[in-house]
């Protein structure tokens, strides 16, 4: 009779556990006397009784569904098993961990802006992170008609609608739309917040969103590094004669060409023009330090001879002893 007994029973598991499975619904045609219950870790088991929560299990280990089940469930608390009948249940394991996936958009958004009267093609991509919080909604909206969700459907639910929504936060406000990047918190704050609400039926919830980075097409983004590095070099001109200089050393720019013969010719000019100032600059002092010393007086000569005193008058000698004057 025991062996008997043990053919019947049922083990209530997620037998074949996949990470990406947000929940899995085990049923059989009963739950028969001396049936177990196993749950694992990471899992949540609820017992549904004619499309009904009757019971939600949470803490992991093995039981006896009669005993230690059946005594918490709401309407089947005084439910008697027999030898040939069991109960008609169902049970509902949820995978309660975050969920992690990649997005991306497939195809490249047109945000609108003043620069480019088409719009300018974008393209992003990023992580979201949502979870089940809401078993009741998850069943009346979801699981009452699916005996399992991945994680693959979530996704392609929100891609569904994300191209929207990356129109909307990145128009908002005026964001400049050649530095997305620095901006994309405050992106990623609005879409995560806009996800969460449309989610939020379905007893799911986005609890974050980011977005690793933006993609312009080819040639804007050679424009904006350009642009990113005359910002860099502050002084133009230096940074034309640096590159000259480079293009020569490394080869780019050679004779031949009129490339190489513009170059040659204004860094000429460049060398002749330093030249003339310094010219102009070894004049000027040159100039200067003559002035200096034509200005310099002549000394004046002593009215009166130094060495026996005789009136001098204008000239160099003394008259009565020649004491030489200047």
């Amino acid at each position: 009779m025991g062996l008997f007994s043990k053919q019947l029973s049922n083990v209530v598991e997620w037998q074949e556990f996949r990470d990406d499975m947000v929940f899995y619904k085990w049923n059989n045609d009963e739950i028969k006397k001396g049936s177990r219950l196993i749950i694992r870790p990471g899992q949540d088991a609820v017992f549904l009784y004619n499309g009904r929560i009757e019971g939600i299990f949470k803490d992991e280990g093995n039981y006896d569904i009669e005993s230690q089940i059946v005594p918490f469930l709401s309407t089947l608390k005084g439910f008697k098993f027999g030898f040939n009948s069991g109960v008609r249940a169902e049970v509902l394991f949820i995978n309660t961990k975050d969920f992690i996936t990649k997005w991306g958009t497939q195809n490249a958004i047109n945000i609108p802006t003043p620069q480019l009267p088409g719009g300018m093609p974008i393209r992003a991509n990023g992580t979201f992170t949502f979870k089940v919080t809401d078993y009741v909604k998850l069943i009346d909206k979801i699981a009452g008609v699916k005996q399992s969700y991945l994680v693959e459907d979530v996704r392609l639910r929100i891609v569904a609608i994300l191209d929207q929504l990356l129109m909307k936060w990145i128009s908002k406000e005026g964001k400049d739309m050649f530095n997305l990047q620095a901006n994309s918190y405050d992106i990623a704050t609005g879409i995560r917040t806009d996800l969460d609400m449309q989610l939020f039926d379905t007893g799911l919830s986005v609890s974050g969103f980011n977005i690793m980075s933006f993609t312009y097409p080819e040639e804007i983004q050679k424009m904006i590094n350009k642009n990113a590095s005359f910002s860099m070099v502050g002084d133009l001109n230096r940074y034309q004669q640096v590159a000259m200089t480079e293009g020569i050393s490394t080869g780019q720019v050679h004779g031949g060409g009129v490339a190489s013969d513009m170059t040659g010719m204004m860094m000429g000019m460049n060398m002749a023009n330093q030249m003339m100032q310094n010219m102009n600059n070894n004049s000027s002092s040159s100039n200067a330090t003559g002035s200096a010393n034509n200005n310099t007086p002549n000394a004046a000569k002593p009215n009166f001879c130094p060495n026996c005193g005789t009136k001098t008058g204008a000239a160099n000698f003394c008259p009565n002893c020649g004491q030489k004057l200047a």
